[in-house]
């Protein structure tokens, strides 16, 4: 059977709630994705313990730091066997490379180009005169360059990136169900907009995990696609 393309993020540091939602889902999502929150509060033994719920686990970390420090911290993370995790494209290519020599031969390394939460004038405050845009084609190039698996991006630049990258792997936050809360999020679209778009995997949290009835919100996000 084919998996969902469906990533549930579940941004909790409460490890019982993470597993509540998890069971709950487990039969209409293609994995869960774990960031720092979780991470934080429950370490390397809480992504195991999630792990043995019997679905992918996307360890969403966002490394940023020297090359010799993500490449030792990855490597501190293989035997989680996670099936995707992040560094930050911004990194820089030497960095990207680390990552990648440093990640389990199964995981898929994808680089973060731009925030969903950031639009032009949060890229202008940090020195960036592009748009979010064209900082998402440059940093794809440069992800594939330094031989990852794929980026993350809004969906509203996968289409542009899969251009770029025709072979990658596209992971898209910041979807929201045509009548979902938009929240911080800043670049959103539709979940079905996004995968005709281009996107491989979606990683949707609110829409699902806030549900009264995860599964049921699961479901039918997943019938759209």
């Amino acid at each position: 059977m084919t998996r969902s393309p469906i990533f549930v993020a579940i941004d909790t540091p409460d490890l019982e709630r993470a597993k509540q939602i998890a069971a709950q889902v487990h039969h209409h999502v293609g994995g869960i994705k774990l960031g720092l929150e979780f991470f934080v509060a429950n370490g390397r033994a809480g992504v195991k313990d999630m792990a043995a719920l019997g679905l992918p686990i996307f360890l969403d970390l966002k490394f940023h730091d020297i090359p010799n420090t993500v490449g030792k911290a990855i490597q501190a993370l293989r035997p989680l066997e996670p099936a995707i995790i992040t560094v930050h494209a911004a990194g820089g290519r030497a960095m990207m490379e680390d990552a990648k020599a440093a990640a389990p031969l199964g995981t898929k390394v994808v680089a973060v180009t731009v925030l969903t939460s950031l639009d032009s004038d949060d890229l202008t405050a940090i020195g960036i005169d592009s748009d979010p845009h064209e900082q998402v084609e440059r940093l794809t190039r440069l992800a594939m360059e330094a031989g990852l698996d794929g980026v993350v991006c809004s969906g509203n630049e996968v289409a542009a990136a899969k251009k770029i990258w025709p072979k990658g792997y596209f992971v898209v936050p910041g979807v929201r169900p045509a009548n979902g809360v938009i929240g911080d999020q800043k670049r959103t679209m539709t979940p079905r907009q996004a995968m005709d778009n281009g996107a491989s995997i979606l990683v949707i949290g609110r829409p699902i995990t806030k549900s009264e009835n995860p599964d049921q919100a699961a479901r039918e996000i997943e019938a759209t696609l």
